[in-house]
């Protein structure tokens, strides 16, 4: 096993849940099993296994309706393209509003059984996007489906972070966040083979695969909660947030139809800063709010944050294009664009897994291997555009531009999400996952929602024109995030003083003060 790099340890003074710190109910059961003494090597990689099962999940099916858009177009005639985003925005919308909430929820209730609840939700969403008989209620089904994607996605993490011990904690980790990025980008993949059958057995095939990780988590995963937990989540904030975020992506949408300077996008984007102006004010007083303002004092934690969420609207957005450019362009099958993806993906898992660690320990952290990993990511798309033509020539054009994007794409996520878990102490695991994961599923929508508006208006003469706009938006965002990772995640982890997750005292029962929290100089 690599050795960790130092900023994706947890520090000193931070310890797993089941360690027994004041506060967190130790795991005394599942693969635990009640003793003190912490998992066995077995034990942490089967919990582990279980727990990345479900991210790898909740990431496919985030994307694995690409290649289904046409499938479901045909069915239901008449629905256009920016009809159709909304399966995927809609999905996405929901999960990022239901993060949080459920954090604070795992955190308080215990984090197995919110996991658990999870996963039964997402299948029973799952059965009903299979059986919707329209694209209304499609959309739906997708909302439940992500709902309890947004419960066991946060859970995963926390539980994760409470049950491996802290030398193993950034090779987990980094699995974790793999198979979560391998998931999304292998939706395409799946998804292509599914639709042949019919495009209903791309949300079926989730069915048997939840039911085995439902029993798994009752067998193997250590239920762990934190005692000091008092209040209920804020669900109007969380609401406030997804009317934000979904206003945007309405108004990215319809803007090329309407005008950039319309009456109605302006009024659109106008309601959705109104939304997040509220979503903050309510963060700022409730005892529970949805973005916990003193976590983002933390420079790794607000960095990370800020990064994933530019990184994913470039990820989010680069599927998309591909798919799309694939079928539409090129003309090919569903099947075909899915393999003609896959070599991308599995360049993943084994940079997420070896490269990734023994960079962060060679560099002086995650924060670097981000920086490069969005650089690589860049210059992976950087090259497509100059390689882009009209006709097919996958091996010699398209090909190294996909390898070299899987690379990108190994090294930078796991290490954005080992920057930003660094300064969260036991209390927070549940509370400060789900705001890292809330700023992927944001970026995804708003880099979805932005390409889309590019690609309404592609043109039949020369398409080619229109995707390589598409790429520039996808550039722009690889480059922003390596941007900011360089200014917030690279400087040498210091202690903060003690509280400044949040404000402490008797009124804020469910934040006491967090020594150890790290913070970048």
């Amino acid at each position: 096993m690599s050795s960790p790099s130092p900023a994706a340890a947890v520090p000193p003074g931070t310890v797993p849940a089941s360690a027994g710190r004041p506060g967190i109910a130790p795991a005394g059961n599942g693969a635990a099993g009640g003793s003190t003494a912490g998992p066995s090597s077995r034990q942490v990689a089967a919990i582990v296994g279980v727990l990345s099962l479900a991210v790898f999940m909740s990431s496919l099916d985030l994307f694995i309706v690409n290649l289904a858009f046409p499938y479901i177009g045909r069915e239901y005639h008449g629905t256009s393209l920016s009809s159709l985003s909304w399966i995927l925005n809609g999905y996405t919308i929901v999960f990022a509003a239901v993060l949080v909430p459920a954090g604070r929820w795992a955190d308080r209730i215990g984090r197995r059984r919110l996991f658990v609840a999870g996963l039964i939700a997402f299948s029973l969403g799952s059965l009903f996007c299979g059986l919707a008989p329209g694209v209304g209620a499609l959309i739906a089904a997708r909302v439940v489906q992500a709902a309890g994607a947004g419960m066991m996605v946060p859970a995963s993490l926390s539980l994760l972070l409470a049950s491996v011990p802290p030398a193993a904690r950034s090779q987990a980790i980094g699995t974790w966040s793999a198979l979560g990025a391998l998931g999304a980008a292998l939706g395409p993949v799946i998804g292509g083979s599914l639709v042949q059958i019919s495009w209903r057995w791309v949300f079926w095939i989730n069915l048997p695969v939840g039911l085995a990780a439902v029993l798994l988590a009752a067998r193997v995963v250590p239920e762990s909660k934190d005692e000091h937990v008092q209040g209920r989540p804020d669900v109007a904030g969380a609401a406030l947030l997804a009317a934000s975020v979904g206003l945007i992506a309405l108004a990215l949408v319809k803007a090329p139809g309407w005008g950039w300077g319309s009456a109605s996008f302006l009024g659109l984007v106008a309601a959705a800063l109104a939304c997040g102006a509220a979503m903050v004010l309510r963060s700022r007083s409730h005892h529970s709010p949805v973005i916990e303002l003193g976590l983002l004092r933390s420079r790794t934690f607000s960095g990370a944050f800020a990064a994933s969420i530019l990184y994913y609207a470039a990820f989010g957005a680069f599927v998309l294009s591909s798919v799309e450019f694939l079928t539409g362009v090129w003309g090919y099958s569903a099947v075909r664009a899915g393999l003609a993806i896959g070599p991308g993906p599995l360049m993943v898992l084994p940079f997420a897994r070896l490269v990734a660690p023994r960079l962060a320990a060679r560099l002086g952290g995650p924060g670097r291997v981000a920086v490069i990993g969005c650089a690589v990511n860049a210059a992976a798309q950087l090259l497509w555009y100059s390689q882009m033509t009209a006709h097919p020539a996958y091996l010699t054009h398209l090909l190294p531009a996909q390898l070299l994007g899987g690379a990108g794409v190994g090294l930078t996520i796991p290490s954005l999400l080992s920057a930003g878990s660094a300064s969260l102490t036991p209390d927070r695991f549940g509370t400060g996952s789900g705001i890292l994961n809330m700023g992927r599923q944001i970026g995804t929508v708003l880099g979805v929602a932005g390409l889309i508006a590019i690609l309404i208006h592609i043109a039949p003469a020369d398409p080619v024109v229109t995707f390589r706009h598409g790429l520039v938006l996808i550039i722009a965002f690889f480059a922003a995030a390596g941007v900011v990772s360089a200014v917030l995640l690279t400087g040498r982890p210091v202690l903060a003083p003690a509280g400044a997750g949040g404000p402490p005292g008797p009124a804020q029962p469910d934040r006491p003060a967090q020594p150890g929290m790290v913070t970048g100089r």
